[in-house]
């Protein structure tokens, strides 16, 4: 396709995402998005009561989020305002013990790396029974990948532990690491009770369809599937800070319907950063505003290398050099008024310590050089009723074409898109997006390993393997960052996962929320978020 070409395609594009649409009422802010934008109030400031009506991207069937069908941006929502995560991130990304359940969390190394937590005495599952070691206990073991009967999501970080043992009261956690762990504090969050955790059974289908246990400032009000809501009501039993609202009622939604939705008030809040038309339209209502920061997550194309034509490393090459991921940051970015810039790294996004762009130029003539006048026939899985996600790939689908694949669309509902197609492995290309942590480098791991249980290419190296094995045990910063940056440079010539660029974090909600809106790197407290007394 010649360049004018291009350039009707992507005005065609971008006309269909503004269509109809309002032009934001507040001038977009000069300079560098914030780290974070959450309207930050004391809770004195907040009024007691509400509900906030929150959309989710899909509905999920697992709620056990260490489980390999359960570790999703969709259940983690939820799980926030349910669950104990031990460790909390400020908006650079600092971590530290949160004091509802762990009071302290040090760490000394000797002829062996050790943790020990001291655990929040008051904290308690809502069965009653204290959280204590024989929970972590069982999380190690569940998820050190020793038992293949356990379908976890990730064995990173469990599997270096060699032991978790009672120390001086049940509420003291001595964790003694078999190697060192740098990012040990990704560990145990969410922490599951020890019932959860100690045969496969409870933990692949005991969280199915159900919660059955809970420890948060919330609990579960109702869960419908069928009707793929669920509601959280604030639990009387919590032993922090009551929560301000009165419940938080989240309901997975087509991507088509939520600016409709939150634009007929049925909605509080509405992300926007992966789609300009939602983006517009909720920004010019009156009674909304937008909260925007530089969002940690990522958008990427994934090649399944594990059968059919992107097997063959040159293949995968070839739509690598055939991508124009330029022009496909420009289609997403430019209508969300966000910077249009292409990520160049498999662990870090743009302004962290460490970021190098190392992903190649585009280059059609050696693509069409590497497929040597074979025309492979891709299958592309697209979640229906997502407008964005379906201009995305039919640009990519153009791009290819140029370079001689033929790649079919085929729309799948979006609750199964990673369930029942990408860990089945039942797909050529998919896109979606990477949630991106404060602990790039180990959480990614287990999607860059050969048998990590979010690897859904197929692809893998010993080298790859080693490289970030040998990063996380790494303590001095430095030399970890070279050896995540060289394993970058090989996942860039593996051509199995192709970065496309960083996603923007857009929340347009309700102007009287607080406490709440584009969180970057910081983790929300669900029980401060409500509504500003005063504010209109």
């Amino acid at each position: 396709m010649r360049t004018s070409a291009w350039s009707a395609a992507l005005s065609a594009l971008s006309l269909a995402g503004t269509a109809a649409c309002a032009v934001p009422r507040e001038p977009v802010p000069d300079g560098p998005p914030a780290l974070a934008d959450l309207r930050p109030a004391p809770r004195g400031e907040i009024r007691d009561g509400g509900a906030l009506r929150w959309p989710l991207p899909s509905f999920p069937g697992q709620w056990n989020f260490h489980q390999v069908n359960g570790m999703d941006g969709a259940s983690e929502l939820v799980l926030r305002g349910l669950m104990p995560f031990t460790m909390v991130s400020d908006e650079r990304g600092v971590v530290r013990p949160d004091p509802d359940y762990v009071l302290s969390a040090r760490m000394r190394t000797g002829r062996r790396q050790v943790v020990r937590y001291r655990v929040n005495p008051r904290a308690r599952w809502s069965d009653g029974r204290r959280l204590s070691y024989r929970d972590f206990a069982a999380q190690a073991r569940a998820l050190s990948g020793r038992d293949e009967r356990f379908r976890i999501a990730s064995d990173v970080g469990y599997r270096q532990i060699a032991s978790v043992r009672r120390g001086r009261s049940d509420t003291e956690v001595v964790v003694v690491f078999r190697e060192p762990f740098a990012d040990w504090r990704v560990l145990f969050s969410p922490l599951y009770p020890a019932e959860t955790n100690s045969r496969p059974e409870s933990f692949n289908e005991g969280w199915r369809g159900r919660i059955p246990v809970t420890a948060g400032p919330f609990r579960v009000g109702s869960l419908d599937e069928a009707g793929q809501a669920v509601t959280l009501v604030r639990d009387p039993a919590w032993w922090g800070r009551p929560a301000k609202l009165d419940e938080i009622r989240f309901r997975a939604l087509a991507p088509a319907a939520r600016a409709g939705a939150f634009a007929n008030r049925e909605l509080d809040l509405l992300e926007a950063g992966d789609d300009p038309g939602a983006y517009r339209r909720g920004a010019g209502l009156p009674w909304a505003e937008v909260r925007r920061a530089a969002g940690p997550d990522w958008r990427h194309l994934t090649l399944n290398a594990g059968r059919g034509p992107l097997a063959d490393p040159a293949v995968r090459r070839a739509v690598l050099l055939a991508l124009d991921r330029r022009l496909l940051a420009r289609a997403a970015l430019e209508q969300l008024d966000s910077p249009v810039e292409t990520l160049g790294s498999h662990f870090l996004t743009r302004g962290r310590p460490g970021y190098r762009d190392l992903a190649p130029a585009p280059d059609l003539g050696l693509a069409r050089a590497l497929l040597a006048g074979a025309r492979p026939s891709l299958r592309f899985v697209v979640p229906a009723g997502n407008p964005a996600a379906r201009d995305e790939a039919e640009l990519i689908q153009a791009m290819l074409a140029r370079a001689g694949f033929r790649v079919v669309l085929q729309a799948v509902p979006q609750n199964e898109l990673i369930s029942g197609r990408v860990v089945r492995g039942d797909f050529d290309l998919v896109s979606f997006s990477w949630l991106g942590t404060p602990f790039p480098a180990s959480d990614m791991a287990s999607v860059f390993t050969r048998g990590g249980g979010q690897n859904f290419t197929g692809a893998g190296s010993a080298r790859i393997d080693a490289l970030l094995a040998r990063a996380g045990r790494e303590p001095d910063p430095e030399r970890g960052a070279a050896l995540v940056g060289r394993a970058d440079e090989l996942l860039w010539k593996q051509a199995a996962v192709i970065p496309l660029y960083q996603r923007p974090q857009l929340v347009v909600l309700d102007r009287r929320l607080v406490n709440i809106g584009a969180r970057g790197l910081r983790q929300l407290q669900y029980e401060d978020i409500g509504y500003g007394r005063g504010i209109s």
